[in-house]
């Protein structure tokens, strides 16, 4: 062999080894950032359930007011605020204990619950009412329990909405004194008959808004933890499992990367033969004529 040969065989094997050492290490170093997805197997149970009340906190602050004026603007904020844990642990029993005593400690409520399942593959799934000063406290102390899966904490503005309610209300309320008042002034039996239909339609119309704005109330506001707690065992992977596993992918994958390569190089080959071919037949063509 050349020398020139000789080094640039030994450079391509020299590459080979790098791009195969590569795809282990990185494959060996994701085994062990990427932990066993759980989460699929707790189905979204707190998307199916439709609660009849949700929970509503308020927030008062002051703010300045944007006229030249030396005045504050007292805002109160509505809002709507919802944390999500989902742990999982093999000691399910005492880790409800701890559930349900740790709810208690900071004054909270279950609103909803089921539990299901049979030994080994318990569920259980909470909808927890806490006042807003709590909620912190709370769902720093949930997050404790147990492997946890998957947390988030959502915070949604309602001021608007509860503000809409208030003028639909109002509204709704001129309009039936209205209503009542032109009903005292008599008339045809049909008139005051479709008067009375009216007046009940907004009655009832009154009645569900009062419900609504009742979730808004001082005395009732609460935000809400969504606890689900799955019994299972912990997954543990040994370090020769890992490397076993990495090491498999990493031939799939180098074997796949070397014949896309070879399949490329043997094409490249091909069609610069190719054309090779086609310049030398354009050259005898052209000396015949």
């Amino acid at each position: 062999m050349k020398p020139t040969f000789k080094k640039r065989f030994k450079k391509l094997i020299l590459w080979l080894v790098a791009l195969f050492i590569a795809l282990f290490v990185f494959r060996f170093i994701y085994g062990y950032t990427k932990t066993p997805d759980n989460t699929s197997s707790q189905a979204q149970f707190f998307e199916t359930i439709s609660s009849p009340r949700k929970n509503y906190a308020s927030k008062k602050y002051e703010v300045k007011s944007n006229t030249g004026a030396q005045s504050t603007i007292r805002v109160d904020q509505k809002y709507e605020k919802i944390a999500e844990i989902k742990t999982k642990s093999s000691t399910f029993e005492d880790e409800e204990k701890l559930a349900r005593k740790t709810i208690e400690e900071f004054d909270a409520l279950i609103q909803f619950e089921q539990k299901s399942g049979n030994k080994g593959y318990r569920r259980l799934n909470l909808v927890i009412g806490v006042p807003p000063e709590n909620f912190d406290n709370l769902y720093q102390k949930l997050t404790q329990i147990g492997n946890i899966q998957a947390k988030q904490i959502t915070k949604k503005d309602k001021t608007n909405e509860y503000k809409e309610l208030n003028a639909k209300k109002q509204s709704l309320e001129k309009i039936r004194n209205s209503l009542i008042e032109l009903k005292s002034k008599g008339g045809k039996i049909e008139e005051y008959m479709d008067l009375e239909n009216r007046i009940l339609e907004i009655e009832q119309q009154l009645q569900g808004l009062g419900v609504s704005l009742g979730d808004f109330d001082d005395e009732n506001e609460f935000c809400t933890v969504q606890f689900s707690l799955l019994e299972g065992k912990e997954i543990k992977i040994g370090t020769m499992q890992r490397v076993k596993v990495a090491l498999e992918w990493t031939i799939k994958m180098y074997l796949g990367i070397i014949t896309i390569l070879l399949f490329v190089t043997l094409f490249g080959y091909i069609f610069l033969l190719a054309v090779d071919k086609f310049k030398i037949l354009e050259q005898i063509i052209s000396r015949k004529e």
